[in-house]
């Protein structure tokens, strides 16, 4: 999984009655687009993210 500064990741959630999380890609901290990423929830938290097999990427629009 490859995703750039401005795209989203969604977290899908194991839980049931429990929503995704998307997330903000705001810094690329590995190379070549590898992880980790630096990402923003909705409520402005940052946290780094080393994506898993219940992530996606959500490419930005241009």
């Amino acid at each position: 999984m490859k995703a750039s500064v401005g795209d989203c990741i969604r977290v899908k959630s194991r839980t049931v009655g429990q929503h995704d999380q998307i997330l903000e890609v705001v810094a690329v901290l590995g190379s070549d687009g590898n992880p980790p990423y630096r990402v923003r929830g909705s409520d402005g938290h940052e946290t780094l993210l080393y994506p898993g097999p219940n992530t996606e990427v959500i490419p930005k629009e241009t």
